[in-house]
C-alpha cells in the first residue's frame, strides 16, 4: 500500500517572511516544520530554519522556500497551508491545518483525534 500525501504549502506572505530570515541566515536552507507532543491537547508545531535536509524529510517548495516536514510529522500536518499575517502590531504565522480536531484553550496545543 503506497501512502499519498499532499503538500504542506507556504502562502506567498509567509514564503516572503521565510526568505527574510533566510538571507538573514546564509546558512538555512529552508523551513522545518514538525510537531511534537505537547500541553493539554497533544501536539505542538515545531517552526525553525533549516541548516540541512535529514535522510527522511519530506521537501516542498512554496514561492521559492523550501518546507521540510520529517516523516514522523507528515501525516498531522498533510495539507497544511502556512500563511503569515499582519493584524494591528501583531505580526503572526498561521496554519490552516485540515487535520486538527480540536485545540486546547490555551491555544498552546491542538489535538487529531
Amino acid at each position: 500500500q503506497v501512502e499519498v500525501f499532499m503538500a504542506v504549502t507556504l502562502t506567498d506572505s509567509a514564503a516572503e517572511r521565510v526568505q527574510s530570515f533566510l538571507l538573514a541566515n546564509t546558512s538555512g536552507v529552508g523551513l522545518r516544520f514538525g510537531m511534537k507532543p505537547s500541553g493539554c491537547s497533544g501536539f505542538a508545531y515545531v517552526v525553525d530554519l533549516a541548516e540541512d535536509i535529514d535522510a527522511d524529510d519530506r521537501v516542498y517548495e512554496s514561492f521559492g522556500v523550501k518546507v521540510l516536514v520529517d516523516q514522523k510529522s507528515l501525516p498531522f500536518l498533510d495539507g497544511t497551508v502556512i500563511d503569515f499575517r499582519r493584524q494591528g502590531l501583531n505580526e503572526v504565522f498561521v496554519y490552516e491545518n485540515p487535520n486538527v480536531k480540536n485545540e486546547c484553550g490555551c491555544g498552546e496545543s491542538i489535538g487529531f483525534e
